[in-house]
């Protein structure tokens, strides 16, 4: 027996290198490994230091681009049955008892069905899977507040579900290159055994839930970073911290220096390793730096302006910052409405963003004590429970019902 009191159980983790996908994964694996288990993740090798150092065996990923900008050698679907084929030999030599894949790493999971292993599916940000009367997911709208703005919903969905059945059959087509069965229903790269959902309950629409899918709030981990010093005074400390990924002119990050150059705040902005193309204006009451730790830096702050990748945003809240959104794409988008909705923050659309209106929008953030409060609330929630121990205890709960089927 472990010292959670479950028996040892072997887990099979997988997840693309994208920090907002890997990390989520490896806040899971060293949660199970904490208690007990026999956890392997396969990711990219530009993690497995960071891996093996949570206890965790290491594995390499496949590496192919997930989200293709250009010219690729293979397609998304093509590369996944290569993935597949590639993954199918360490389920295989590892036999575990329960697979869990990313949402976006698909050959983990189709390779545990081949080899007739029960899987889970981990979503590192809200359900995408919306309901009746919801919005698009990633538009960026809000929850409809009327009869007349569901049923517009309604009708706006299905252009959407066209979409999502295109999906359907494309990743059927792929099942088939496999020799595994279609599935009837639209995100099927979902586990139907179970769902964990790593975003805060606080951001999800009211809904009808799937007995499968689990809320569990955000699965947190970063890399070891040095502390930054902080720009001196006391008035408020606002955190901009830009995409890894998004936003290659660094547009946000600008208009942030710029906006607030003379605002009664101070201005703790990092570049996250991601050099800019030319020089940007660091004014007296700011400090730019190559990379910042948030976990230890976000509780010293009082506001941060991001771009609304679900792991920065989840990591601020979880600190009771209040958040500025300037969603780039994607599910940024999606993320941004969901923080306007539950109250703890602003939103600030790409296509209004300039150094006046972030300005506008950081001082409304600290005019109206509502934000902050609701931050403060969800940041309470988070200091009680523990998504990746409740992650943890519903893998071993698959594994327990895998062992007896």
């Amino acid at each position: 027996m472990n010292a959670a009191g479950a028996p040892p159980r072997r887990v099979l983790l997988g997840a693309f290198g994208d920090p907002g996908h890997a990390f989520p994964m490896i806040a899971l694996g060293r949660a199970l490994a904490a208690r007990g288990h026999d956890v392997t993740l396969q990711t990219w090798e530009r993690w497995r230091e960071h891996v093996e150092a949570e206890g965790i065996a290491f594995a390499p990923a496949p590496e192919y681009r997930v989200f293709p900008s250009g010219p690729e050698p293979l397609d998304f679907y093509e590369a996944v049955v290569h993935a597949t084929r590639d993954t199918v030999p360490l389920v295989r030599e590892l036999a575990p008892e329960v697979v869990v894949a990313d949402i976006l790493t698909l050959a983990p999971a189709l390779a545990a069905e081949l080899e007739g292993v029960r899987t889970a599916t981990l979503i590192p940000h809200v359900y995408p899977h919306g309901e009746p009367g919801f919005p698009v997911y990633s538009l960026g709208a809000r929850m409809p507040r009327t009869a007349a703005g569901r049923a517009w919903w309604r009708l706006a969905q299905r252009p959407a579900e066209r979409g999502l059945e295109r999906g359907r059959v494309e990743l059927n087509e792929t099942r088939g290159r496999l020799g595994l069965p279609p599935l009837g229903y639209v995100h099927n790269g979902i586990s139907r055994e179970l769902a964990i959902v790593g975003t805060f309950p606080q951001l999800e629409y009211p809904r009808t839930w799937p007995e499968h899918v689990h809320v569990v709030g955000p699965l947190m981990w970063e890399p070891p970073a040095q502390d930054v010093e902080l720009p001196p005074g006391e008035d408020p400390l606002v955190l901009v911290a830009p995409s890894t990924a998004q936003d290659a002119e660094h547009r946000m990050l600008a208009a942030a220096l710029r906006g607030l150059a003379d605002a009664p705040v101070r201005v703790l902005a990092t570049w996250n390793r991601r050099l800019p193309a030319r020089p940007l204006p660091v004014p007296a009451n700011a400090r730019l730096v190559e990379w910042v730790s948030y976990s230890r830096t976000m509780p010293q702050c009082d506001i941060v302006v991001c771009h609304a990748g679900h792991g920065t945003l989840a990591r601020a809240l979880s600190c009771g910052c209040a958040v500025v959104a300037c969603p780039a794409v994607g599910d940024m988008n999606e993320n941004a409405a969901r923080l306007d909705w539950a109250g703890a923050g602003v939103r600030l659309p790409r296509r209004f963003l300039t150094a006046r209106t972030l300005r506008l929008a950081v001082e409304r953030t600290l005019e109206d004590p509502s934000i902050r409060g609701r931050a403060q609330e969800i940041a309470a929630w988070s200091a009680v429970h523990d998504p990746s121990a409740r992650a943890a205890e519903l893998v071993e709960e698959l594994c327990a019902e895998a062992r007896t089927a």
